[in-house]
């Protein structure tokens, strides 16, 4: 038995809006055997572009049941029997959740008549309801209401089913076919076709802009795992609506793929991407010559077009270190703007700074001590090569990192010897780096040491 369902609700997620009106019809796959409609009265106001929209007005259902009133003989119409609904998760999710709230449980499998439309007939250049009731000569009088819309639905069902769509319908309402939780314009040809490697991979909306980018172990397990659940949420429902293509860059290693993934959010912006978007401040450590032909020293938040000598996570870190330099080169607390204060320098009295704040020390013995804590703070920053496994047989994978900082990664044939870095960037893609990136690395090389190899200073 077919349970064929249409509502119309306050808005566009389940979590946070009502359901205003619901039709159900009972259907044999021969017939009509039952019929339910019923305007609701919602919590919430209906906003006035719905109201325009359906013609529900907020006079309409004031004296409509509300949705816990009919909960019971909408449980008893739908349980056991295949949902079915015109872009099915969106309708499915409200009367789920709106049951649930009433003490109801629906766990029933589901038809989405978009997609079976899209098997029965392929190619067309719309699937919408009213698109396909016009493609068909299906008639519908009431559009945008649930009676109008369910008995259009049931109308374009019997359509499908005279042109052979019961071979399908067993396909897709199995337990665990994935056609029962793609969304509704996603090919289910479009996941079967990615790999069982590591990679990123791209959702794109119906005019082909990226709105996603996820990074993969395994690319096919991964971008399943994204539709094994309907949640009720907007985002949620919003981010199903918009998949309509799926896009994948293999690459050799899952670390490869992290970095990728990383690299794409920033340039692409994705709308459905929320983590790596927020621009975390790190600081970094720099240097300039003063008036008086001093070196100095300062630590601030990176800066767009300035190279630092030395980038920290938090200042903190970075405070910690100078001090250390301080302490090891005898290094002025004012000229490292350690003490911002116009007190007596503390570095004289406890005698860390020989005098170069009050220009008692020369600039060319002072800026001599500077720079051998800049050149031991090069030596801090390795430069070296993560190799691993590449995305075909008789090649290896490589990241670079060069004086500490992630210069790109690439693929070389198997054989070739890792020795110095000008001929490796020959076989690398240099990519924009940042902190996220080489933590990552950092972490992995931690982990795995087996895997880097370290060029000589």
């Amino acid at each position: 038995m077919y349970a064929i369902v249409d509502i119309e609700t306050t808005g566009g997620h389940a979590a946070g809006n009502d359901i205003t009106e619901i039709a159900i019809v009972l259907h044999d796959g021969q017939k009509i055997v039952q019929r339910f409609e019923s305007l609701v009265k919602p919590d919430r106001a209906i906003p006035y572009y719905i109201q325009s929209l359906t013609g529900i007005s907020n006079e309409m259902v004031a004296d409509a049941p509300r949705f816990e009133e009919l909960a019971g003989p909408i449980h008893e119409m739908l349980k056991d029997h295949v949902f079915i609904a015109h872009n099915v998760n969106f309708d499915y999710s409200f009367v789920k959740h709106h049951l649930s709230a009433a003490g109801y449980e629906l766990d029933t499998q589901k038809l989405c008549t978009v997609r079976l439309s899209r098997k029965v007939f392929p190619g067309l250049p719309s699937y919408s309801l009213g698109n396909l009731c016009r493609q068909f000569g299906i008639g519908n009088e009431q559009r945008h209401r649930a009676g109008g819309d369910a008995d259009a639905t049931v109308k374009l069902f019997e359509h499908l089913l005279q042109n052979d769509a019961e071979k399908h319908i067993t396909q897709f309402v199995k337990k665990k076919s994935s056609e029962q939780s793609l969304p509704p314009h996603l090919s289910k040809e479009v996941v079967e076709r990615l790999p069982y490697t590591p990679g990123v991979y791209y959702f794109h909306d119906i005019k082909g802009k990226v709105v996603y980018v996820g990074k993969a172990k395994n690319l096919k397990f991964r971008v399943r795992s994204h539709f094994t659940h309907n949640g009720a949420g907007r985002q949620r429902q919003d981010f199903l609506r918009n998949i309509h293509d799926i896009s994948f860059e293999e690459t050799g290693t899952e670390l490869m793929a992290f970095i990728l993934e990383s690299v794409e959010i920033r340039r692409l912006w994705p709308e459905f991407n929320r983590s790596q978007k927020k621009f975390t401040p790190s600081f970094g450590l720099y240097r300039y010559e003063d008036r008086n032909g001093y070196t100095r020293l300062c630590i601030e938040k990176q800066k767009k077009h300035l190279q630092p000598l030395y980038t920290f996570n938090l200042l903190v870190e970075g405070h910690r270190l100078m001090r250390k330099m301080m302490e090891a080169w005898h290094l002025c607390p004012k000229l490292c703007f350690v003490q911002t204060d116009n007190s007596a320098c503390v570095g004289i009295e406890g005698h860390p700074c020989n005098g170069a704040c009050e220009q008692k020390e020369p600039v060319e013995v002072y800026n001599a001590r500077v720079e051998e804590a800049i050149a031991y703070l090069e030596q801090l920053l390795p430069s070296f090569a993560v190799v691993g496994e590449g995305k075909n047989r008789g090649e290896q994978s490589c990241i670079l990192m060069e004086k500490g900082r992630f210069y790109g990664m690439g693929y070389l044939p198997e054989e070739t010897a890792i020795s110095d870095i000008d001929s490796l960037k020959d076989h690398l893609t240099r990519y924009s780096e940042n902190d996220y990136i080489r933590g990552l690395v950092y972490q992995y090389v931690d982990r795995y040491p087996k895997h880097k190899i370290v060029f000589p200073g």
